[in-house]
Parts: C-alpha cells; structure tokens; sequence
C-alpha cells in the first residue's frame, strides 16, 4: 500500500474519529454578564545535512530531512459578540478538524535542484484535528490545552516555494496521523480598571469572561508566537481565511518554534483602550527547523533529536505597539514588530569560501533582527483592508520559519452579505518577497536554505497571487476554493510561474 493510499486513509479515519466524539455539547456556566465590545486584538524540518538529520522508528513514516517549517494555525482572538448578554466559563472545550488538498499542472525551469519544485506536477493533501480544552484555575486565571493531530504532506514536502501555499503544511510530513500537546499554558489577567469592562465571547484558547479594558495579561508555557503576535482581523488563519504562508504572518520574521510551529515562552502584554505593548521571551532549537525538548514527551509516536538551545544563548525576544483608531465611523489597527533572535546560526558569507556552500559548517553563536508592520482597517461593514511589511538583516541563516529577508503584502476581504450570503468570504491578495545581496551571492553557488535552493539563481523577486471563496455550508462546516499564482518561485527567474490550485473543508464546535 503507497503513501498515498495510506494517507487518505487515515484522513477518513480522522474525520470519522471527529464527528463520532465531539457531538456532546461544550458545557458553559456561570452568571450571565453584559455584553460589550473588546479592545484585545488579538519553520520546518529543512533540508538538514547528514549530520543533523532526524531518524525516526523503524515502525514510523519518514519525516522528510526537506520539509519545511510552518506557522501554527495562527489564533485570532475571538470576535465581539453582538448578544444582549453572554455567560462566563469556568470551562470549555473545542474541536476542529480542517483538510486541504492542493495541486499544480507543473511549471517550466531551466534547471533543478535539490529543493526545487518538481516540474511535473503532483497534488497533495493535508489534515488537521484539535482538541482545545481551557479551566479556570482562580481570578481571572485560567489554564489551556491543545492536543494536536495532523497528516499529510505539502507540495515537494514543502520545499520550492518561499512564499509556501499550504498554511496546513507542516515541516514534519507524515504517512500516518501522529499527535502533539501543541499548547499547554496558564494565562493571568489582572484587570487595572474595574469600571471599564468588554465581555471576551468564549474560544479555544480563551474562557468568555468581563475583562478590563486596562490590563496587564502574562502567559507561560507552551503555545505559538503568533497567538499573541502578529494578528490580523482579515489574514490570520490559514483555515478560514488565506492559506499562503505570508498572508497568515510576517514572512521575513523568523519567530521562534519547533517543526510544529511550537515553543516555551513567556509573553506580557499591557492593554489599553487605544493600544497595548506586548514582549515576549521563547525558547529556539538545538538543531534548525527540528524539535523543542518537551516535543520527546509530547508527540505521538516521538522523533528524536528534540532539544533546545542553551537557554541563556539560544532565544527568541520579540517586542510588538499596537494602535488603534477610527477612520470615520471605521476602526482600523496599526502594529509595529521588532525581534531579536540569537543562537548558533551560519553565515552566508562565510558559507561561500565553503565547499559546497555548506553553510552548517559556518554555525557559531550570532544574532538576527528583524522589524515588521502589519495593518489593517475597515472600510465597511463587509468590506476591511490589510498590509504586512517585513524586513530582517539578512546575514545569518534562516532557523525556524522562511529564507525570506524582505516581505510586502496587501489585500481585501469580503463578506457575502451583499450578495445575502452572510458567513460567506471572498478574498484577493499580493505578495512580495526577496532576498539580501549576500543571501543571493550564497544560493548562486549552489547553497541552499530552508525552502530554497535550485542549485543555481537567476535572481528575481518572488511574487504571489491569491485568492479564494469560503462558502458556509451549515452552522459548523466551511467549504472553500483557492488559487495561488506564484511567479519567479524561491526568488528563481529560471522556474515557474506555478499556478497552485486547492479546495479546503473546515469543521468546528
């Protein structure tokens, strides 16, 4: 029996899984609390040389040395609700399960390498299933879980493109479904002004409850970067909304996280009715675009090679100012990002008096920074703008995330009312990415990164079209159709243009 067969398989055992056990009803109690508007807005295993490669059991599915990291699913933070009244939560549980298929035609290139996108074509299928679980430990202090389920496998296991198609498309590719605790923190609100409350609806990661709208919020444990960082109301999540990579993050960030999109941090955020500032500390990798040390416990069935960077000199800090404000009558949100990133990164510099342009024999401790913009604004009651901007200083090795050193994106989203089609979405975006003179001079000779590396470069800006419709076909289930134009793939005049086209189903309670 072939991958494929084995895969599709497991998806409908998954799915059947889902919808035998999550009919009962999330449980919700408590008093019943005015309902207000909210302030609160909310990598990959690359292609490692020998010497790094993960083994797997005997027993497992091989773990491609080439696939690539992705951003988790990134949580938006829920809504406002427009009920008179909403209940609190002592706690609750979610589940969702989300599968995408995608294919291409094939593409034209001059030549190949060892990460280029095959010319042929293929078509490949991914799924996904959570289940959240969240418990009100005391006052405002509550306590969430995500236990994580995935199979399947990006395009050329995710490899090829910069700028990657499948938000779904995990680093760690697999044959059968494996599972992770993806999440496991305690988050602790303390309110600094109990006459100005919003009500927060109740979500996976979030237990419906008043909250100030002065408030200082720390989070601790395991969770993703982009859960607190990094939002956008319009291009967050690659189950709802877009699913390219750089629609649903800041593609020149290099956030921490393990094959999964996963780490151990801790973040505090100060918000205010105008604006909140948020920091955050996060743990990186031993080993580029591998496994955190707890993942040795916490996936099913393990891969070796977890562990993390010294603590004190493997890190990620990030730093986030958002503002809100109103054009007219519509709200709009502005975020700057700053990070700062050390550990033992290569040099592309360095790499070319290498043979080979092997840059992991150039790996000592080194920083990385980066900043970013993200935007967004309605325009009306349907209709909302967006635009990411992202620079890094493109020395050093890409660790986690994509080789990209500078990212620009822009696009519309769309609601179905006007044509009476409520909880329908249309969507339309760009992007841009490229990369620093060196990171080019180092690919030239024949390196090759996290997602990139075509043997040779014929340099050009990578630049992605997408679009796509998300239809609701009942209160829980979403359909969607996507396209994805991508023309000079992995910054490669030589390769492409790839049209890239899937269907995505989407399931919640």
């Amino acid at each position: 029996m072939n991958r494929t067969t084995i895969s599709r398989a497991g998806a409908l055992f998954v799915t059947i899984f889902l919808c035998m056990w999550t009919v009962p009803l999330r449980a919700q109690n408590d008093q019943p609390v005015q309902a207000q508007w909210p302030t609160r807005s909310g990598g990959t295993v690359d292609a490692l040389l020998i010497d790094e490669r993960k083994q797997t059991d005997d027993a497992a599915t091989e773990v491609s040395g080439n696939s690539v990291s992705v951003p988790p699913r990134p949580y938006s933070y829920p809504e406002p609700t427009e009920s008179v009244e909403g209940p609190s939560q002592t706690w609750n549980w979610h589940a969702q399960s989300t599968a995408i298929v995608q294919g291409y035609p094939g593409l034209p290139a001059i030549y190949s390498g060892l990460n280029s996108l095959p010319t042929r074509g293929e078509a490949r299928e991914t799924l996904s299933m959570d289940i959240y679980g969240g418990l009100r430990l005391w006052n405002r202090a509550e306590t969430h879980f995500d236990v994580l389920t995935w199979q399947g496998f990006g395009l050329n296991d995710t490899l090829g493109i910069e700028a990657f198609p499948n938000g779904e498309a995990y680093k760690a590719g697999t044959s059968f479904p494996r599972s992770n605790i993806a999440r496991l923190f305690i988050r602790q609100t303390i309110g600094l002004d109990g006459q100005h409350q919003d009500f927060v609806a109740g979500d996976p990661l979030i237990l419906a409850n008043k909250q100030d709208a002065s408030r200082v919020t720390f989070t601790l444990g395991r969770f993703s970067v982009k859960d607190i960082f990094d939002n956008n109301a319009y291009a967050n999540d690659p189950r709802k909304q877009f699913m390219n990579w750089a629609l649903m993050a800041n593609a020149a960030w290099d956030y921490p996280s393990d094959a999964l999109g996963y780490t151990t941090g801790a973040a505090i955020e100060l918000n205010q009715p105008k604006w909140a500032l948020r920091g955050g500390f996060f743990q990186i990798d031993r080993l580029r675009n591998a496994w955190t040390s707890e993942d040795q416990f916490f996936t099913w069935p393990a891969y070796s090679g977890a562990g993390d960077g010294a603590f004190w000199r493997a890190w990620g800090i990030v730093s986030e100012f958002e503002h809100h404000y109103y054009s007219g009558a519509h709200p709009g949100t502005i975020r700057f990002l700053g990070y700062l990133n050390h550990g033992r990164f290569g040099s592309y510099q360095a790499a070319m008096a290498v043979p080979g342009a092997d840059i992991s024999q150039t790996r000592v401790y080194r920083s990385k920074y980066g900043f970013g913009l993200n935007w967004e604004q309605e325009v009306s009651k349907n209709i909302g703008l967006f635009s990411r901007f992202g620079w890094n200083d493109g020395q050093r090795e890409a660790w986690m995330f994509t080789d990209i050193n500078h990212s620009a994106s822009m696009g519309v989203s769309v609601k179905g009312e006007a044509w009476s089609r409520r909880g329908d979405t249309f969507g339309v975006a760009a992007v841009m990415s490229g990369i620093s003179r060196v990171n080019q001079e180092f690919l030239a000779a024949g390196g090759t990164g996290i997602l990139d590396g075509d043997g040779n470069l014929s340099y050009g800006s990578e630049k992605v079209l997408e679009t796509y419709y998300d239809f609701k076909v009942s209160k829980s289930l979403n359909a969607a159709l996507d396209y994805q134009f991508i023309d000079d793939p992995a910054f490669n005049r030589a390769r492409g243009p790839v049209c890239v086209f899937g269907t995505r189903v989407h399931w919640e309670f």
